[in-house]
């Protein structure tokens, strides 16, 4: 991903950022730092694609693992909140 400074842009107007974009996503950076990231509206619109597609996926999942009797249930959140800490321990 390119990298640009705020102030670059400030200096030479969005031109400078459209240059870029022909190689992707731009990293905007305000002193020294990560700040924005921009991208082409195409871009954008397949990062959601995207993002659903995946949604999709774990909601499939879940009603497989549901249907197979694989899933779960907790009578309350702090049995949850163990089960939870014990798969983060086990990865």
């Amino acid at each position: 991903m390119r990298t640009i400074p705020a102030q670059e842009i400030a200096r030479r107007d969005i031109g400078a950022v459209d240059a870029l974009l022909v190689e992707g996503p731009v990293r905007v950076t305000v002193h020294n730092r990560p700040r924005y990231v921009v991208m082409s509206e195409a871009q954008y619109r397949e990062l959601l694609e995207d993002q659903e597609t995946a949604y999709i996926a774990r909601v499939k999942a879940a009603l497989a693992e549901v249907a197979t009797g694989q899933a779960r249930r907790f009578g309350t959140v702090a049995e949850l909140l163990a089960a939870i800490d014990e798969a983060d321990d086990e990865a």
